[in-house]
């Protein structure tokens, strides 16, 4: 399925784990984040990984995160 929408609910965050699906993040209205993996959240933090060791966590107030477009 193509998507390109926004996570806002715990809902959204759990559906695109499950789906492996790749999120974009932004930050201030700037990318700060793209092709990441959401490998878990709660309700302040969203913890992604983009390379194998490369994990950041990320304030869910702070930044919007964006499942990204299947092509």
């Amino acid at each position: 399925m193509a998507r390109n929408q926004r996570l806002h609910t715990d809902s959204d965050f759990q559906e695109v784990i499950d789906r492996q699906g790749v999120v974009r993040i932004f930050k201030d209205d700037h990318i700060v984040d793209s092709n990441a993996v959401v490998l878990r959240f709660s309700d302040t933090t969203v913890v992604v990984q983009t390379r194998v060791s490369d994990l950041t966590y990320y304030d869910r107030a702070a930044c919007e995160f964006f499942e990204m477009k299947k092509r």
